[in-house]
C-alpha cells in the first residue's frame, strides 16, 4: 500500500510542472497596405521567458 502511495506521489508531482516553468502559446496575424498591394503576415510560436521558438508565415 505504502508503494502504490509513493508512486501515486510522484506522478503526482511529476505532472504538476515541477521540471521547470511551462511553455506559453502566442500568435500574431498582420495586414498591411502599401504600394505594392496588400501583404499578409502570421506567426505562431511558444515561449517560457529564456527559451522562445516560433514559426514566421
Amino acid at each position: 500500500m505504502k508503494m502504490i502511495a509513493l508512486i501515486l506521489g510522484l506522478a503526482a508531482l511529476a505532472a504538476c510542472g515541477a521540471n521547470g516553468p511551462p511553455l506559453e502559446p502566442n500568435a500574431n496575424v498582420g495586414l498591411s497596405v502599401g504600394s505594392n498591394g496588400v501583404n499578409t503576415t502570421a506567426g505562431i510560436g511558444a515561449s517560457n521567458g529564456t527559451l522562445s521558438v516560433g514559426l514566421r508565415l
